[in-house]
């Protein structure tokens, strides 16, 4: 008999200064059962620093991810059913990154474990011919201490201002500040 997602729910008081961006949402997270909490957490990450302001171009979402091979972490469909945002988290291969890169008009990927450094030197090179892919390296032990923060039901606050992103609890508080390890060119 398979395992049931556990089902999570976040209210997120979203304010980012770099892009202008501005919101309450209240997210339902289907947290697969292989999945941990800081890989969890990161997706709610990804999710503050990418939703728009707006809905015009589509809205983020959360996919089946790691139920669904083909599909991304988090993805922002247009109207017509095209990919305007991929959004992978981990250490996704090149034939995965080129797949994705065709598809959508912006792929990003989060990378939040230790072996970051060690994954990136051996795809680096070869993805230079993706200009609009961009790789962000959330540091380990800033990724695992957002740990402490998840729960069933979570109030999170989460400010991004100058690149540094603090993640807020009514009891606890992280400050993240995630590494360019390639931006996208568009």
């Amino acid at each position: 008999m398979a395992l049931k997602a556990t089902i999570h729910k976040a209210q997120l008081q979203i304010a980012d200064m770099d892009r202008h961006v501005y919101g309450d949402h209240a997210l339902t997270i289907a947290r697969h059962p292989s999945e941990t909490d800081e890989r969890m957490m990161v997706r709610v990450l990804a999710y503050a620093l990418n939703v728009t302001a707006d809905d015009l171009n589509g809205r983020l979402e959360f996919t089946k991810g790691l139920s669904d091979v083909d599909e991304p972490d988090l993805w922002q469909l247009d109207l017509t059913g095209e990919v305007q945002h991929w959004i992978d988290l981990g250490q996704p291969d090149e034939r995965r990154l080129m797949k994705a890169h065709g598809r959508a008009r912006r792929v990003s990927v989060y990378s939040f474990a230790s072996s970051t450094p060690v994954w990136w030197a051996g795809l680096e090179n070869k993805l230079t011919r993706a200009p609009r892919l961009a790789v962000w390296q959330i540091p380990a032990e800033q990724s695992q201490a957002l740990i402490p923060l998840a729960e069933r039901s979570m109030q999170l606050q989460i400010s991004i201002q100058d690149g540094s992103i603090y993640v807020s609890t009514s009891s606890a508080s992280v400050e993240i500040h995630p590494v360019a390890l390639k931006t996208a060119s568009e």
